[in-house]
């Protein structure tokens, strides 16, 4: 397991729907460890990197310029999720949850309150949403952290003439 995502990397990136304290942190960082250190595909190990970030965020990483995950490791990777979901008690698979920046924090709402808040004024086209949709190594450095009106959400923006 090295450290860095390179940029063929095949990415998978888990929101929790809960902030991680700084103990869950650590345990999960700990089993993630763990169980990359040991994923496999084919009997060959996977050249991994992953990271627990934002108190919120899960991303694992395998180089498929060295070998790639075949369905079976990605199968093991979704049961380790959900066996830290239930460890944890904690959500990582909704993908309708959505992430974004307010106040040097994450905050996690459900996609059906993009467009109350924006009409609020709690979100904007500027405001930094997280895109927890990335695949590649290349995607999750240039477009993980990203301006509303650059992602998906952008079809929630009304403009008024």
């Amino acid at each position: 397991m090295n450290s860095s995502i390179s940029d063929n990397s095949r990415v998978w990136v888990y929101l929790s729907d809960k902030e991680l304290s700084a103990e869950e942190e650590q345990m999960i960082t700990a089993d993630l460890h763990l169980f990359l250190t040991e994923w496999k595909a084919h009997g060959t190990p996977l050249a991994t990197a992953s990271q627990l970030t934002q108190q919120r965020f899960i991303i694992i990483a395998v180089d498929e310029d060295v070998y790639a995950a075949s369905g079976c490791s990605i199968d093991k990777q979704l049961q380790f999720i959900k066996e830290t979901e239930k460890k944890y008690n904690i959500h990582l698979l909704n993908r309708l949850l959505v992430a974004y920046q307010q106040n040097n924090k994450v905050e996690v709402i459900h996609s059906s309150k993009v467009q109350a808040l924006l009409n609020e004024g709690v979100l904007n086209e500027n405001t930094l949403v997280y895109n927890t949709a990335v695949s590649t190594g290349k995607e999750f450095k240039q477009v993980f952290v990203s301006p509303l009106k650059q992602t998906w959400l952008n079809r929630f923006i009304t403009h008024k003439v």
